[in-house]
């Protein structure tokens, strides 16, 4: 049985010898989250996150129907900067 050497393809898996990555672009950096956001990327909860704000440790803005969480507010929280 002949086997024909073929080039690797962007579907091969990672493990597989020769295999290419995929890359991809990073998106525009974030400056503000929607609670829905800001609850992935800290891992908090939603009832958390408004006790937060509640408390004055978060900040939060509402723009239109919207409220979202400025970057650095989310980041200071998280990082445990007063």
């Amino acid at each position: 049985m002949l086997t024909s050497a073929t080039p690797p393809t962007a579907s091969a898996h990672r493990s597989e010898p020769g295999a290419l990555m995929q890359t991809t672009q990073p998106g525009p950096v974030k400056i503000a989250y929607s609670i829905r956001e800001a609850c992935q990327a800290s891992s908090l909860g939603r009832t958390t996150l408004y006790g937060h704000i509640a408390a004055g440790r978060l900040r939060a803005i509402r723009i239109g129907g919207r409220t979202v969480i400025p970057a650095d507010s989310l980041h200071a929280l998280v990082g445990g900067v007063k």
